[in-house]
């Protein structure tokens, strides 16, 4: 596999690559249909966990190499406080266990001097949070997962405002209505302690998926449906940025991944665009 790209710039589209868009544009998802996708969309994610339970998604074990965060910082050693993280759209719990797993291998929630974090972990779908407690990891002294729409307020009743040192979104955003943004992101600054980070990686504007779609699939811009009912957004950095910076963060990294997945045995060549960035909350809004 080549090495990741970072890049701010967007990808400059080929002119068959805008001819491709501008099909899409032909033929558009009914307003009724769409407003439809927004009523079941936890039914959608639920019937896909029912179908695919814990195979679809790989462990996420590279987020720790990308978001040093994630680690446990040995120079804060000295904090005798258990740090707390809190997953947005766990899924299964394909982030949080790799996590978890590895901060118990160092033993570092035995060590006093070094107590790791806590986990929290939610999800939409009932069904993924159901997997999550029957792993075998599971265990209330390390993790508290639960079932939430994020969009709403009902995430309050389960984590105490100003109590998290880092929220992770990882390909979550994207599932949500664009409408309802600002209401998720608020919704992690009031989660955060002042100085908190939010990690986020989620599809990027003009990534291999986003061109692939057939005419019959575009909800709004960069908004599209897929065949399972569930949906999918392509963000800009700058839309990003705007994002975050509107709602008490400060930009701490924002920017494009280009990475290139090769298998020359099989003859496939997938280049995908992704949106990385780390985020943290300004010390008053």
């Amino acid at each position: 596999m080549e090495p990741d790209i970072f890049t701010s710039h967007t990808k400059e589209l080929s002119a068959s690559e805008v001819v491709k868009l501008e099909e899409q544009n032909k033929r558009m998802v009914p307003e009724f249909k769409a407003n439809k996708l927004e009523i079941d969309a936890q039914r959608h994610w639920d019937l896909f966990y029912k179908r695919n339970e814990t195979r679809f998604f790989k462990d996420r074990h590279w987020t720790t190499r990308e978001f040093k965060e994630l680690l446990t910082d040995k120079a804060e050693a000295g904090n005798l406080e258990r740090r707390t993280l809190f997953e947005v759209g766990c899924g299964v719990g394909n982030l949080v266990f790799p996590l978890l797993e590895e901060q118990m291998k160092e033993g570092n929630s035995n060590d006093k001097s070094n107590p790791g974090f806590y986990f929290y972990a939610c999800d939409f779908s009932p069904r993924a949070v159901d997997f999550v407690r029957s792993n075998s990891l599971y265990d209330l002294k390390h993790i508290t997962a639960f079932q939430c729409d994020i969009t709403t307020q009902q995430v309050h009743d389960h984590i105490a405002t100003e109590s998290l040192d880092v929220c992770t979104m990882i390909f979550v955003l994207s599932a949500i209505h664009p409408d309802k943004f600002g209401d998720v992101i608020r919704n992690l600054w009031k989660l955060l302690r002042p100085g908190g980070l939010v990690l986020f990686r989620d599809y990027g504007l003009y990534d291999m998926a986003q061109l692939r779609f057939k005419p019959g699939h575009k909800i709004a811009e960069n908004l599209y449906m897929r065949q399972d009912g569930t949906r999918s957004y392509y963000f800009s950095e700058q839309e990003l940025a705007q994002l975050f910076s509107s709602n008490g963060f400060d930009v701490v990294t924002n920017s494009y991944v280009h990475r290139r997945t090769l298998n020359l045995k099989e003859g496939v060549d997938v280049p995908r665009i992704f949106l990385q960035g780390k985020f943290r909350k300004r010390m008053s809004h």
